[in-house]
């Protein structure tokens, strides 16, 4: 699992990126694809897949060929937290890559990153990195080079969201309300939760939304139902999915976007992994996307924003 660690056994609460997907491998580095001798005079297609969005990077279908750019600082950013109310803790980190004014960002599992990834990131060509060993690099990359392209305003679709200043868990119910709003269940129609936030779900509580928890880490709730581990074998019972970003850095995305748009059931992401990836799969199986890019909501106390697409309000 590539995300934050619950502090606790028993009991599995994040307030960022948590995952809650199947232990699907990432989807494998794409083989590097020619520089093109000139630019495409039309507009890129929208991508099929994952790794077709990967290919049309690394064509330059979307924007400058990624060969000349290079990420100018890499780092990590490690956080463990225990709110004040809660049961029990989590533990995050997360791998930022910076192009230009971007960052891109993959949540990972504290301490699953090996000596020297960040090192060989630094300076290094967004093409290489989008074909390197470690999923979450490649993630980041992908995230830096689409936030630098198309980055969240209006004029590409997104509606920025105020999160207003406060406490890291009075930020993450705001956020978490941010997140809820996007979702279009009606009565009685269940929601599959992939990646365990307890602010989300307090969120679907108090809307009266019935909801299935999912995370790889198992254990329960804050109010002690136990938590799925198999996310997929949970879609046949649940009329919606709200996931996790960090479905991208564990190859998990792909095959719940496969479901969504087979049978129509909306998909709503909510996303500081992969917040500028995720946008582009609107449409295609993907409903709504809460996009949170770096610095996440639990860096400061002061006021913040994230960004929505496919909300009502959004010029799309």
């Amino acid at each position: 699992m590539r995300a934050g660690i619950d502090a606790r056994s028993s009991s599995t609460a994040r307030d960022t990126d948590a995952i809650g997907s199947p232990s699907y491998e990432a989807p494998a580095a794409t083989s590097r694809v020619p520089a093109p001798t000139t630019a495409s005079a039309s507009a890129p297609a929208s991508p099929a897949s994952y790794d077709d969005l990967v290919r049309q990077v690394l064509g330059a279908e979307l924007g400058p060929d990624p060969r000349g750019l290079r990420i100018a600082v890499a780092f990590t950013t490690s956080q463990a937290v225990r709110h004040d109310g809660r049961r029990g803790g989590y533990r995050n980190e997360v791998l930022s890559l910076r192009l230009g004014r971007a960052v891109g960002s993959c949540a990972v599992e504290p301490g699953a990153l090996p000596d020297g990834a960040v090192d060989d990131c630094a300076g290094a060509e967004v093409a290489r990195l989008l074909e390197h060993p470690l999923p979450p690099v490649r993630v980041a990359a992908l995230d830096a080079y689409l936030m630098h392209v198309r980055p969240h305003t209006p004029q590409n679709g997104a509606l920025p969201r105020p999160l207003p200043a406060g406490s890291s868990l009075e930020k993450s119910r705001e956020r978490a309300r941010a997140v809820v709003e996007l979702l279009d269940a009606g009565p009685g129609q269940t929601v599959l939760v992939v990646g365990v936030v307890n602010s989300l779900l307090e969120a679907l509580r108090s809307r009266g939304v019935p909801y299935i928890p999912c995370d790889l880490k198992g254990g329960t709730t804050e109010w002690g139902e136990q938590v799925a581990t198999d996310a997929h074998a949970e879609l046949d019972h649940c009329d919606a999915v709200l996931a996790s970003g960090m479905t991208l850095g564990n190859g998990s995305f792909e095959p719940l976007r496969e479901h969504a748009l087979r049978t129509g059931k909306q998909l709503v992401m909510f996303a500081q992994t992969g917040s500028a990836v995720l946008p582009y799969f609107l449409g295609a199986g993907v409903s709504a996307v809460c996009a949170e890019p770096y610095p996440f909501f639990w860096l400061d106390g002061g006021p913040g924003v994230i960004h929505r697409y496919g909300c009502a309000e959004a010029a799309l």
